[in-house]
Protein backbone atom coordinates (compact mmCIF):
# COMPACT_ATOMS: atom_id res chain seq x y z
CA UNK A 1 0.00 0.00 0.00
CA UNK A 2 1.09 3.56 -0.98
CA UNK A 3 2.16 5.41 2.44
CA UNK A 4 3.09 8.68 3.87
CA UNK A 5 5.69 10.40 0.97
CA UNK A 6 4.89 8.48 -1.68
CA UNK A 7 3.50 10.11 -4.64
CA UNK A 8 -0.25 9.36 -5.52
CA UNK A 9 -0.47 7.68 -8.53
CA UNK A 10 -1.46 9.15 -12.06
CA UNK A 11 -5.12 8.41 -12.92
CA UNK A 12 -7.66 8.91 -15.24
CA UNK A 13 -11.27 7.94 -14.76
CA UNK A 14 -14.74 8.89 -15.14
CA UNK A 15 -17.14 10.43 -12.73
CA UNK A 16 -19.98 12.22 -11.31
CA UNK A 17 -19.82 15.88 -10.76
CA UNK A 18 -21.59 18.00 -7.90
CA UNK A 19 -23.90 18.84 -10.78
CA UNK A 20 -24.50 15.63 -11.46
CA UNK A 21 -23.13 15.23 -14.96
CA UNK A 22 -20.84 12.77 -15.86
CA UNK A 23 -16.77 14.23 -16.66
CA UNK A 24 -13.17 13.01 -16.94
CA UNK A 25 -10.95 13.47 -14.31
CA UNK A 26 -7.32 12.65 -13.55
CA UNK A 27 -4.95 13.29 -10.72
CA UNK A 28 -4.44 16.86 -12.14
CA UNK A 29 -7.69 18.11 -12.80
CA UNK A 30 -7.70 19.80 -9.10
CA UNK A 31 -4.74 21.96 -7.92
CA UNK A 32 -3.89 22.59 -4.16
CA UNK A 33 -4.64 20.03 -1.32
CA UNK A 34 -6.83 16.73 -2.03
CA UNK A 35 -8.48 14.41 0.05
CA UNK A 36 -9.25 11.19 -1.70
CA UNK A 37 -11.64 8.77 0.10
CA UNK A 38 -13.03 5.43 -1.06
CA UNK A 39 -15.25 3.36 0.18
CA UNK A 40 -16.65 -0.16 -0.64
CA UNK A 41 -19.48 -0.53 -2.43
CA UNK A 42 -22.42 2.02 -3.47
CA UNK A 43 -26.28 1.25 -1.87
CA UNK A 44 -24.35 0.26 1.08
CA UNK A 45 -25.40 1.36 4.40
CA UNK A 46 -22.24 2.33 6.34
CA UNK A 47 -21.05 4.19 3.26
CA UNK A 48 -23.67 6.59 2.45
CA UNK A 49 -23.13 7.50 6.55
CA UNK A 50 -19.44 8.86 5.84
CA UNK A 51 -20.01 11.02 1.79
CA UNK A 52 -22.53 12.30 3.53
CA UNK A 53 -20.58 13.36 6.66
CA UNK A 54 -17.79 14.71 4.00
CA UNK A 55 -20.51 16.83 2.05
CA UNK A 56 -21.30 18.52 5.05
CA UNK A 57 -17.76 19.74 5.95
CA UNK A 58 -17.12 20.39 2.35
CA UNK A 59 -16.92 23.90 3.09
CA UNK A 60 -14.45 24.01 5.94
CA UNK A 61 -12.04 21.72 3.26
CA UNK A 62 -13.39 24.33 0.64
CA UNK A 63 -11.82 27.21 3.04
CA UNK A 64 -8.84 25.13 3.41
CA UNK A 65 -7.81 25.16 -0.63
CA UNK A 66 -8.54 21.68 -0.28
CA UNK A 67 -10.46 19.45 -2.98
CA UNK A 68 -12.57 16.23 -1.61
CA UNK A 69 -12.45 13.44 -4.15
CA UNK A 70 -14.77 10.17 -3.22
CA UNK A 71 -14.40 7.31 -5.32
CA UNK A 72 -15.23 3.24 -5.65
CA UNK A 73 -15.31 0.51 -7.62
CA UNK A 74 -18.90 1.13 -8.96
CA UNK A 75 -19.28 2.85 -12.53
CA UNK A 76 -20.29 6.32 -12.72
CA UNK A 77 -24.03 5.26 -13.44
CA UNK A 78 -23.83 3.23 -10.55
CA UNK A 79 -22.83 6.52 -8.25
CA UNK A 80 -25.83 8.82 -10.56
CA UNK A 81 -28.19 6.04 -9.46
CA UNK A 82 -27.23 6.16 -5.80
CA UNK A 83 -27.05 9.87 -5.51
CA UNK A 84 -30.75 10.42 -7.22
CA UNK A 85 -32.07 7.99 -4.73
CA UNK A 86 -30.98 8.60 -2.01
CA UNK A 87 -31.42 11.53 0.19
CA UNK A 88 -28.24 12.02 1.94
CA UNK A 89 -26.34 11.73 -1.43
CA UNK A 90 -28.63 14.26 -3.68
CA UNK A 91 -26.21 17.43 -3.12
CA UNK A 92 -22.96 16.27 -2.79
CA UNK A 93 -20.16 18.83 -3.62
CA UNK A 94 -17.18 16.73 -4.70
CA UNK A 95 -17.02 14.28 -7.37
CA UNK A 96 -17.60 10.40 -6.82
CA UNK A 97 -14.97 8.88 -9.54
CA UNK A 98 -16.04 5.82 -11.05
CA UNK A 99 -12.59 3.16 -10.18
CA UNK A 100 -14.26 0.28 -12.09
CA UNK A 101 -11.19 -1.04 -13.54
CA UNK A 102 -9.67 -0.85 -10.50
CA UNK A 103 -6.84 0.80 -11.60
CA UNK A 104 -6.15 3.61 -8.78
CA UNK A 105 -7.42 1.03 -6.41
CA UNK A 106 -4.08 -1.39 -7.11
CA UNK A 107 -2.01 1.52 -7.62
CA UNK A 108 -2.93 2.68 -4.29
CA UNK A 109 -2.54 -0.98 -3.04
CA UNK A 110 -6.28 -0.99 -1.15
CA UNK A 111 -7.88 -3.46 -3.25
CA UNK A 112 -9.14 -5.79 -0.96
CA UNK A 113 -8.24 -9.08 -1.27
CA UNK A 114 -11.07 -11.28 -0.95
CA UNK A 115 -14.35 -8.77 -2.06
CA UNK A 116 -12.44 -7.09 -4.80
CA UNK A 117 -13.49 -3.86 -3.80
CA UNK A 118 -11.66 -0.57 -2.79
CA UNK A 119 -11.19 -0.53 1.00
CA UNK A 120 -12.80 1.96 2.95
CA UNK A 121 -9.25 4.18 2.82
CA UNK A 122 -8.64 7.98 3.08
CA UNK A 123 -5.45 9.81 1.74
CA UNK A 124 -4.62 13.66 2.30
CA UNK A 125 -2.06 14.88 -1.17
CA UNK A 126 -0.23 17.89 -0.13
CA UNK A 127 0.11 20.49 -3.28
CA UNK A 128 3.06 18.51 -4.85
CA UNK A 129 1.02 15.03 -5.14
CA UNK A 130 2.58 13.75 -2.05
CA UNK A 131 0.66 11.76 0.30
CA UNK A 132 0.94 12.91 3.77
CA UNK A 133 -1.77 11.11 5.28
CA UNK A 134 -3.24 7.74 5.18
CA UNK A 135 -5.95 5.79 7.29
CA UNK A 136 -7.62 2.86 6.42
CA UNK A 137 -10.41 1.13 8.21
CA UNK A 138 -12.17 -2.25 8.21
CA UNK A 139 -14.97 -2.52 5.70
CA UNK A 140 -17.52 -2.74 8.05
CA UNK A 141 -16.18 0.84 10.57
CA UNK A 142 -16.86 4.07 9.23
CA UNK A 143 -14.40 6.73 9.17
CA UNK A 144 -14.56 10.02 10.91
CA UNK A 145 -14.47 13.60 8.27
CA UNK A 146 -13.91 15.60 11.32
CA UNK A 147 -10.51 13.90 12.06
CA UNK A 148 -9.43 14.20 8.42
CA UNK A 149 -9.97 17.93 8.69
CA UNK A 150 -8.20 17.92 11.36
CA UNK A 151 -5.11 16.29 10.12
CA UNK A 152 -5.33 18.24 7.09
CA UNK A 153 -5.03 21.87 9.51
CA UNK A 154 -2.43 20.26 11.34
CA UNK A 155 -0.42 19.43 7.89
CA UNK A 156 -1.16 22.81 6.76
CA UNK A 157 0.85 24.28 9.74
CA UNK A 158 3.88 22.67 8.68
CA UNK A 159 4.70 22.50 12.37
CA UNK A 160 4.89 20.04 15.18
CA UNK A 161 1.02 19.48 16.19
CA UNK A 162 0.58 17.51 19.68
CA UNK A 163 -2.26 15.14 20.16
CA UNK A 164 -5.64 16.01 19.83
CA UNK A 165 -4.61 19.54 18.07
CA UNK A 166 -7.02 21.78 17.07
CA UNK A 167 -6.92 24.56 14.50
CA UNK A 168 -5.99 27.78 16.52
CA UNK A 169 -4.15 26.24 19.21
CA UNK A 170 -0.39 26.61 19.85
CA UNK A 171 1.82 24.46 18.31
CA UNK A 172 4.94 22.77 19.58
CA UNK A 173 8.42 24.29 19.41
CA UNK A 174 11.67 21.77 19.23
CA UNK A 175 13.93 22.67 21.98
CA UNK A 176 17.70 21.35 22.01
CA UNK A 177 17.78 19.58 24.69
Amino acid sequence: MLTIGDKFPAFAAKAVAADKQFIHITDTTYDGWKVYFFWPKDFTFVCPTEIAAFGKLAREFRDRETQILGASTDSEFVHLAWRNSHEDLTDLPFPMIADIKRELSQALGILDKEEGVALRATFVVDPQGVIRFVVVNDLNVGRNPAEVLRVLDALQTDELCPCNWQKGEKTLTASAA
